[in-house]
């Protein structure tokens, strides 16, 4: 069994003497992981980091194997990452996450938009970027949000709330009764938004743990990623630097 294959580091664990196994999110073949000859020694390893895209070859008799990797960088950005509190967390919560995804299914469009945070994960648009990453990641998983038109009267304008039920929209009118049982719907999810506030960014990570916790994690025994916390305290730093 041979394929080559884009895919970006998420993680790389010794083993063995001077060994790694390293976990890739890949563009056809989803999160797989593999042996890396050498991956742990001194000349491998420093380039070996999460957030590097890579072209991968993966080589195994059976397919159900482990497997082993021959990795080549086509775009170091570890070392910009990890100077950045907001970046190093947020890409630790977004592996974190894929973790959540079957091993070897394929998302193609989780793997374009990781693609894409990757390289903003230092920058102001790493926290709105996460939290639709995090809606993407619920929609792949069977559990998408319906957040265009309003649950009870079919507006598509005016949406500021999500029954925590359904994940359905609910315009003000119509939610404005039982607003105080409602998750806030901030508009960046649902619309272009020209500012981005740490409430908005807030009311964002608050309604996708929500649902990520009732319908994936909690009936697995898990809880969000100890890092999410840590990259919103960060990304709120930044904000209000």
């Amino acid at each position: 069994m041979e394929w080559t294959d884009d895919g970006i580091i998420l993680g790389l664990r010794r083993h063995g003497e001077g060994h790694a196994v390293a976990e890739l999110m890949t563009l056809h073949h989803g999160r797989h992981l593999g042996l890396v000859y050498g991956g742990s020694s001194r000349k491998k390893m420093p380039s070996l980091q999460p957030g590097n895209t890579v072209r991968a070859v993966w080589r195994a008799r059976l397919d159900e194997q482990l497997g082993n990797y021959t990795l080549e960088i086509t775009r170091s950005r570890a070392d910009r990452l990890m100077v950045s509190a907001c970046a190093s967390f947020g890409l630790q919560t977004l592996a974190a996450l894929l973790r959540l995804l079957p091993e070897r299914d394929p998302h193609a469009e989780l793997f374009a938009m990781l693609d894409f945070i990757a390289d903003r994960l230092d920058s102001a648009d790493a926290g709105p970027l996460l939290a639709r990453f995090e809606l993407l990641l619920l929609a792949e998983l069977g559990f998408g949000l319906d957040l265009g038109s309003c649950a009870a009267t079919g507006a598509t304008e005016d949406l500021l709330y999500v029954s925590p039920k359904t994940g359905r929209a609910v315009s003000r009118e119509a939610g404005e009764p039982w607003h105080d049982r409602l998750l806030p719907l901030p508009s960046f999810l649902h619309g272009e938004a020209v500012t981005v506030s740490a409430g908005d960014l807030n009311a964002a990570f608050a309604l996708t743990g929500h649902f990520l916790r009732v319908h994936v994690l909690e009936p697995r025994g898990m809880a969000l990623p100890e890092a999410r916390e840590a990259f919103l305290a960060a990304a709120g730093r930044d904000r209000a630097a």
